[in-house]
């Protein structure tokens, strides 16, 4: 097993073929991981766990700007982390998340995720879950998303280590899910 830290622009079109089907795998199907979802992991920086030159998993940070109260902050958000099913319990996140974050803290203020069940391990990397209310900033303004509270996290450091986590936090809309 060893890991690639790569951009966005330096994945073939096979390695993006390979993502889609982990993703697909991963996320059971469709219904888990749409395309969206798929448009949202690119435009950063890519860690791949390879196995035999197989992706089998992978997660990405890319740039979005997240507004803590009224404080913008320049944000690495963590798109696409997934491990094949058949290898997933192996110790393989860790490794995966631990180079990534090293990327997001040279490159941003502050790191943030959307998760639903993977809650317990993301906490044990030392990110925090938000406890503010979130909204989503679109053509006609804030408008708050209640059902995102529960699945936001974000990981403080530097510029952002005293950030409070009962403040509102926003994102930019954009296709799909905002968050």
């Amino acid at each position: 097993m060893r890991y690639v830290v790569a951009d966005s622009s330096a994945l073939s079109g096979a390695a993006r073929s390979h993502l889609w089907d982990l993703w697909q795998a991963a996320f059971d199907g469709r219904r888990g991981f749409s395309r969206d979802d798929e448009e949202h992991a690119y435009g950063g920086i890519h860690v791949l766990g390879l196995d035999e030159g197989t992706v089998i998993a992978h997660a990405a940070v890319v740039p979005r700007e997240l507004w803590v109260g009224e404080r913008p902050l320049r944000t690495g958000y963590v798109e696409g982390v997934a491990v094949r099913p058949d290898r997933q319990g192996h110790g393989l996140g860790r490794p995966l998340m631990t180079l990534l974050e090293v990327e997001l803290t040279a490159r941003y203020e502050l790191g943030a995720l959307s998760t639903g069940r993977a809650r317990g391990f993301y906490e044990r990397l030392g990110w925090e879950g938000w406890r503010g209310p979130s909204y989503v900033l679109g053509e006609t303004g804030r408008v708050r998303t209640p059902d995102d509270d529960d699945s936001l996290m974000v990981l403080r450091f530097g510029p952002s280590a005293s950030v409070d986590l009962g403040e509102s936090i926003t994102c930019r809309d954009r296709t799909g899910d905002p968050w």
